[in-house]
């Protein structure tokens, strides 16, 4: 149902938790493949890729460059972009799927794409107030942030010309292109984890 693309560079023990986070979904069938797209790193993020059944992508071309060559070889309409280290919840896979399903059956997958809810003060407050802090956010202009993945079909991902070279942040341009109101968040977290 999806293709994961996640750029790499010295990532091997971030990406552990990223791809572990992944399992469950390909054991669901929701992923269809999982796309690395690394800088040529010299630890071992390349055998973590192997190991996980990945397609591995290995350039040193800018990053921009590395995202659009990996979602180009995508075997799904629908990419899911992660960095290493961030991993969904649970429910990732349910909503995903009723996302994407909403999404054909109205007509707006060629409209709308889906980021997950940030879950970084979740283990301080309760869930309930995060998601109404996240809402207000939103509500009052809040950007989503490239550490919220994004969950985009290829026809709107290459309508926005996908990750464009000339980006300071490639990824933080391209949710800024999509813009809030085609941007939906998923009620499914997700955290981050830099070490």
């Amino acid at each position: 149902m999806l293709s994961v693309v996640i750029a790499t560079h010295e990532s091997e023990r971030v990406l552990v938790r990223t791809l572990a986070a992944l399992v469950s979904g390909a054991a669901a069938g929701m992923v269809r493949d999982v796309l690395i797209a690394d800088a040529g790193s010299n630890d071992e993020t390349a055998t973590v890729a192997d190991m996980a059944g990945c397609r591995l992508m290995v350039s040193s071309a800018p990053l921009a460059a590395r995202l659009r060559a990996a979602a180009a070889t995508a075997r799904t309409q629908w990419l899911m972009f992660l960095r290493p280290g961030t991993a969904p919840d649970v429910t990732w896979i349910g909503e995903a799927a009723r996302f994407i399903e909403d999404a054909e059956r109205t007509g707006q997958s060629g409209v709308r794409a889906a980021v997950f809810r940030p879950d970084a003060l979740l283990s301080a407050t309760g869930p309930a107030l995060i998601e109404a802090l996240v809402l207000l956010k939103a509500a009052l202009g809040g950007r989503a942030k490239p550490d919220q993945g994004l969950l985009i079909s290829r026809t709107l991902y290459e309508r926005l010309g996908g990750h464009r070279d000339a980006a300071a942040d490639c990824e933080a341009d391209l949710l800024r292109r999509l813009g809030r109101r085609r941007t939906v968040m998923l009620r499914a977290g997700i955290t981050v984890t830099t070490i």
